[in-house]
This record gives C-alpha cells, structure tokens and sequence, in this order.
C-alpha cells in the first residue's frame, strides 16, 4: 500500500498493488498492517458502510463531534467526486478542502482521519461506495457543514440536476457550524 499526500497533509490517497490478467483482478483493499505503516500510526476500524447513489446524489459534508470518525473510503461501482474540509478551527488548514475522483477503474482508497467534513457526489449513472469506519454511527452527534459554502468553495463537477437530502441542504455554513476545537 503507498500513501499518497494531499493539500491536507493529514488526508491521504491510498493505492495498492493490482494483480491482473485475463481472468479478472486481484487486490488487498485493507491489510491493518499495511495501513498502518502507510497513515503512520495503528488504525481500529469499527464498522463498514455500503452507500449506492444515483447519478447527481450529492452527500455530505458529515462528520461527528462526539464520536468522531476516521473513514477508508473506496469506490466499487461507479465513479464519485469525493471531497473532504477540514472542519478544525485550529488547524492551519480550517476551511481548506481537497477533492478528487474515486471510482472502480481507479481503485484508489482515500483515508480521512477524525476532524474532517465528508461528502462525494455520484458522477455515474450509479455508484457504489463502501467505507471503513473508527467510531459507530450516532445520528444524535453528527453534523453537515453545507456542501456549497462559499467560503469553503468547493468545485464540485455537477452536471444536470443535483440530488440533495433535506439534511443536507439545510447544512450550516462552516462560520455557523459546531466544529472541532
């Protein structure tokens, strides 16, 4: 597994070794050790999601307080604009987002330690995401800073009609949002 640096250095793009021939393919998608060595420190996932969205559906930007999440985020059907803010108000990089194309051609994994907002937007008829997570799901503690905040200004790649959650369209701008301290 090679880790590779974003713009936030504590955000990283995942790659691992692809064995292929005309039967098909074969990769590690999570090796603990692996992943260890690759974020630098030991890693304890808790639990593992499967998200299907149809071409449009745009999630996010989640993340919880309480309970925070890191999150291994791959790609299995489909393609995504996976995007990431880091929502630390200490941080030197508070506000500053990355993105970048997931999908199943590229087999990339991105991991995003707690203190992060996270969303992606389908960029495919449909696609399939799974994700490992560090903490459980507690719908009472989690967030959404609002996907299009100005002053974060994601580009996201939206092409026809955008497909948003009532949550998610009454995220709060990050000035407004309970953040990490």
């Amino acid at each position: 597994m090679r880790a590779i640096p974003t713009s936030l250095p504590e955000v990283l793009i995942l790659e691992t070794k692809v064995f292929g021939d005309e039967r098909g393919f074969f990769f590690e998608s999570f090796n603990r050790k692996s992943f260890s060595e690759a974020v630098g420190a030991p890693v304890d996932f808790v639990q593992d999601n499967h998200s299907r969205s149809a071409k449009g559906v745009l999630r996010g930007l989640h993340y919880q307080i309480q309970h925070a999440q890191g999150k291994l985020v791959r790609v299995i059907s489909g393609a995504v604009f996976d995007a990431v803010v880091d929502v630390r108000r200490h941080s030197p990089n508070f506000g500053r987002w990355f993105g970048m194309e997931l999908s199943e051609k590229n087999r990339l994994q991105v991991w995003i330690p707690p203190g992060f907002a996270h969303g992606f937007m389908a960029l495919s008829k449909s696609a399939d995401i799974i994700y490992k997570t560090t903490d459980y799901w507690y719908p009472e503690h989690e967030r959404c800073v609002k996907w299009d905040d100005p002053t974060i200004g994601i580009n996201w790649p939206i092409e026809g009609k955008l497909i948003l959650s009532q949550k998610d369209a009454l995220g709060k701008g990050i000035a407004e949002a309970e953040v990490f301290e």
